[in-house]
C-alpha cells in the first residue's frame, strides 16, 4: 500500500494520478474532507481506501495498517495568510513529526512536502540554513520541520545508508496546475487569471512594488505535473535529502497573464495597487537553485510558464465544457 496524505489536494492528487498512470491502485487516501468539494480531485481516480487525517495518525503509529510501500507526506495548511501560529503549528509540525517517527519505527520511505516560502525575502534560493529567513507563520512551520529532520534524521550522514529509512523533503516553488480549484484565493494565480478572463474580465496583476515594474515581480513558477514526477522519481531512486522543487527558471507573472491571453484569445492586462497587507510578507523574486538535485541525478525536464499555462488553460477548458 502506498500512502498519499492530502491526498486530495492538489498535489496530492496529482501524485495519485501519477501513481495510477505508473500501474500503482493500492493506495490509501488521508485527508480532511470538512470541505467536501475536495471529492472532486479523487472522482476520477483509482484508490483503495480513505481515512480521515485524525483516524489515519492513530493506525499508522500502531502498525495496523499492513504493509506500506511509501508515504507521500502532502498534507498541511498551506494558507500563507494564516497567523494563527497554533493551529498551523499543530496541523503542518506536530503532525509531521509523528508520522515522520512512525514511518521510521516501520522502515517506510517517507517523502513530505516543504516549501520554497522557507527563504523569505533572500535572494539566494539553495538548500542552507542560513540563507532561511521565513516571513510568516506557514514558511516557519516549514523550516522548523526541515531543520527537525535535519538535527534527528540527517545529522553526521554524508548521504543515503542504511541507518534510516528513506526522507525526502521537496521544497515546491510557485505550483499550478489541474485540481487546484478548492484552494479558493490560495490558488495559483493561472487559476485566477483564467477564470477572470472567462467572467469577461481583464487578467488583474500587481502594479509596481519593491523595485519590480508592474507585473514583474517574478517567481519559479513549476507545473503540478512535473513536481509528481519529481516525487516518484525520488521515491524509486531511494535518495535522501531536501531538495529543491522548482524548475530554476524565475519568470515574471506578466508571462503568466500574456499566455491566458494568448490561449484564451481574449483580454488586456490591468494592474491593480499591491494590496497594503502583503507588504512586508511577501517573495517579490524566487528562483530554484537545482543543482542538489540535478547532482542526485535528475535529468527530467521542466515545462516553461509558455508551455505549462498554456496546457493547463487547454484542461481547464475542456473541464469547464464538460
Amino acid at each position: 500500500m502506498i500512502i498519499v496524505t492530502g491526498g486530495a489536494g492538489m498535489i496530492g492528487s496529482n501524485i495519485v494520478a501519477a501513481l495510477n498512470a505508473e500501474g500503482h491502485d493500492d493506495i490509501l487516501v488521508v485527508d480532511d474532507l470538512t470541505d467536501g468539494h475536495k471529492i472532486a480531485n479523487l472522482a476520477d481516480l483509482k484508490i483503495a481506501d480513505y481515512l480521515d487525517k485524525d483516524d489515519f495518525l492513530p493506525r499508522m503509529e500502531a502498525g495496523s495498517l499492513g504493509r506500506i510501500e511509501a508515504v507521500f507526506h502532502q498534507g498541511a495548511c498551506s494558507t500563507t495568510t494564516e497567523w494563527n501560529g497554533k493551529f498551523m503549528m499543530e496541523v503542518n509540525y506536530a503532525f509531521s513529526k509523528r508520522l515522520l517517527h512512525a514511518s521510521q519505527a516501520l522502515r517506510v520511505p517517507f517523502l513530505y512536502a516543504s516549501s520554497a516560502s522557507v527563504y523569505g525575502g533572500g535572494s539566494e534560493f539553495r538548500e542552507d540554513p542560513a540563507l532561511e529567513w521565513p516571513l510568516n507563520v506557514y514558511a516557519y512551520s516549514k523550516k522548523l520541520f526541515d531543520d527537525y529532520i535535519r538535527r534527528t534524521v540527517f545529522a553526521g550522514r554524508t548521504g543515503f545508508d542504511t541507518d534510516h529509512s528513506q526522507v525526502v523533503g521537496l521544497r515546491y516553488f510557485n505550483v499550478y496546475g489541474p485540481r487546484e480549484a478548492h484552494k479558493g484565493a490560495m490558488a495559483s494565480v493561472a487559476f485566477h487569471l483564467f477564470n477572470q478572463v472567462e467572467r469577461g474580465e481583464n487578467p488583474k496583476l500587481f502594479g509596481a512594488y519593491d523595485g519590480f515594474g508592474p507585473g514583474e515581480q517574478s517567481r519559479d513558477f513549476i507545473h503540478v505535473g512535473d513536481v509528481a514526477d519529481v516525487n516518484l522519481w525520488l521515491w524509486k531512486r531511494g535518495s535522501s535529502g531536501i531538495f529543491n522543487c522548482g524548475t530554476g527558471r524565475a519568470q515574471p507573472f506578466r508571462a503568466i497573464a500574456e499566455t491566458v491571453i494568448d490561449t484564451l484569445g481574449k483580454g488586456e492586462i490591468e494592474f491593480i495597487p499591491f494590496p497594503d497587507h502583503l507588504k512586508g510578507s511577501y517573495q517579490s523574486f524566487t528562483q530554484a537553485d537545482m543543482s542538489r538535485l540535478r547532482a542526485a541525478g535528475y535529468n527530467g525536464q521542466f515545462r516553461t510558464v509558455e508551455t505549462g499555462v498554456r496546457d493547463y488553460v487547454e484542461w481547464l477548458k475542456a473541464q469547464r465544457s464538460s
